[in-house]
């Protein structure tokens, strides 16, 4: 194993050795931060650690409101917990992570996220998270292990005879079955610093255990947590429940040809893998590409012998010769809903596409989150709806071609996305058991 790989083991070992231990809050109260008192005798406490998550506990937060107005608090663990908007009231310590919330997807992004105050940020959040226990009725977690564990803290804040003294529940959107299929011990040992993803470790089913209830993003997951006691459940699919509806009509796409979709996703990875993108659309004239583009123009990566035109708020095009590309800010599910395929370096945005029957072509980036790594994840996860290739205009051609021209291969990639996410419909049913 190579040193850096070592070493990257030996910190997050003793992250996640702090993070499982660390006691004596008295010693926190220097970085106590201090949260408006919310009269909240029925309020519900949301914790969320990252961009997707903070989109299904706010769609969570909607559904609950309709059935019944209630005080929503949200404790965002990682970003400004911007998708909250009016529907919770954001509380504790803000934590903005250079690596988007995948401190372990390398080494560079863990040395990033350190010195951006992920560990003194962190126990901020701990005290946040104690603090506000005592303000609600019930604590919902939406995330990982770690979301976990802050969300028990803040259900034990006052010690009850047996577990969480709060009701607890856990939506688990990211660990799945799927990822694990085929991998051998040697095979987790090669992806050492993703393995509390790719499996339910021990400490993170001691904690579900004593939750009121887990919810999956499949079914596989959720049987696999009830032969270890743990009271799961499968609901649908949390990716598909915070796709919008299509946000506007596209007029700009043509009918006459199919339609590729180029998502790059919001990160950094979009400065690698959108001008390799466009470079592959330029290979591919019977198609007609367009970018979903989540970020500002200023940061669209416009490539040498490119040029960006028009000058609409949300919809431009970058021509070279005789090939443009339709650039669209704020239409991904409209683009998604006309796409036949896409090109995805995204992690939500890919799954999303692939729940709609849509493949999708991913090559790696350097980061921060499509590196090669997760690429073999989600190619996991989706079977046959993902085909990851190199990074190489002419291989991703290669393999858009060799998907189309084969309709065979084309229904199983769309049936196997389809089968993989599963139906919207998880949230709503959530919430009406969270009120029952």
């Amino acid at each position: 194993m190579p040193h850096t790989s070592r070493s990257c083991i030996r910190v997050i070992d003793r992250l996640t050795l702090l993070r499982l231990t660390l006691t004596g809050w008295e010693r926190c109260a220097s970085l106590r931060t201090v949260t408006p008192p919310v009269p909240a005798a029925d309020a519900t406490l949301i914790v969320s650690n990252g961009h997707a998550e903070d989109l299904i506990g706010a769609a969570l937060a909607r559904e609950l409101l309709a059935a019944r107005p209630e005080p929503l608090l949200a404790l965002p663990l990682v970003g400004a917990g911007r998708a909250y908007g009016n529907v919770a009231a954001v509380q504790g310590p803000l934590l903005n992570l250079p690596s988007g919330g995948f401190p372990f997807g390398s080494l560079n992004n863990l040395r990033a996220d350190l010195r951006a105050g992920l560990l003194t940020t962190s126990l901020r959040q701990w005290w946040a998270a104690r603090s506000l226990g005592p303000q609600v009725n019930r604590v919902v977690v939406v995330g990982d292990t770690y979301a976990l564990l802050v969300g028990t803290l803040a259900a034990r804040a006052v010690a009850g005879p047996r577990g969480p003294r709060l009701p607890l529940t856990h939506l688990q959107p990211l660990v799945s079955t799927h990822y694990a299929r085929g991998m051998g011990v040697r095979s987790h040992l090669r992806e050492l610093n993703a393995l509390g993803a790719n499996l339910f470790m021990p400490w993170e089913v001691a904690l579900a255990r004593r939750a009121r209830r887990v919810y999956t993003r499949d079914a596989p997951s959720a049987a696999s947590l009830a032969r270890r006691g743990v009271n799961a459940s499968y609901r649908g699919s949390f990716a598909m429940d915070i796709l919008p509806a299509p946000e506007r009509d596209l007029p700009e796409l043509p009918t006459g040809r199919p339609v590729l979709a180029l998502v790059p996703g919001q990160r950094g990875d979009a400065d690698f893998s959108l001008p390799l993108m466009l470079e592959a659309a330029a290979h591919l004239p019977e198609w007609q590409a367009a970018v979903a583009f989540a970020n500002d123009w200023a940061a669209l990566p416009v490539p040498a012998g490119w040029q960006l035109t028009g000058a609409g708020d949300q919809t431009r095009w970058l021509q070279r010769g005789d090939v443009r590309v339709l650039v669209l800010r704020g239409a991904f599910a409209a683009v998604a809903r006309r796409a036949t395929m896409a090109l995805g370096t995204a992690g939500t945005a890919s799954e999303q596409l692939a729940g709609l029957g849509v493949p999708v072509i991913g090559f790696p980036t350097p980061g921060p989150q499509y590196v090669a790594g997760f690429a073999r994840r989600q190619a996991r996860l989706l079977g046959r709806a993902l085909t990851v290739t190199p990074a190489d205009p002419c291989e991703v051609v290669r393999a858009v071609r060799t998907l189309f021209d084969h309709p065979q291969r084309l229904k199983a990639a769309q049936a196997d996305g389809r089968e993989r996410i599963g139906p919207p419909g998880a949230l709503r049913a959530i919430a009406a058991e969270l009120d029952g």
